[in-house]
């Protein structure tokens, strides 16, 4: 009988795991403008993205030079909540910086 319902059991986590759906990722871009400072990008990069300082300037010269740039791939509500303090930290500091998410 143990055997049994241990069978039973496995086969009922089987079916868990093959019902579970993984959530949309969504890309967060960063884009070029006039006016934020180079420096106030990457340290957004790093304090909202958790980027290193030697990712965060590379990120940030592929930002200045394409005009856009891959900041992560998070789930949409994740991704909603970063481009919502990087805004929030750019109108602080008075720079029109621009994120948008982009479906991975």
């Amino acid at each position: 009988m143990t055997k049994s319902s241990a069978e039973n059991q496995t086969r009922s986590d089987e079916k868990s795991r093959a019902s579970i759906k993984r959530p949309p990722l969504f890309t967060v871009l960063m884009h070029n403008d006039d006016y934020t400072t180079m420096e106030f990008v990457v340290e957004a990069l790093i304090a909202v993205f958790h980027k290193s300082p030697t990712e965060a300037n590379r990120i940030m010269l592929h930002i200045h030079f394409k005009g856009a740039g891959m900041c992560g791939v998070y789930p949409f509500e994740v991704a909603e909540t970063k481009v919502s303090k990087v805004h929030d930290m750019a109108r602080r500091e008075g720079f029109p910086l621009r994120c948008s998410l982009e479906q991975a």
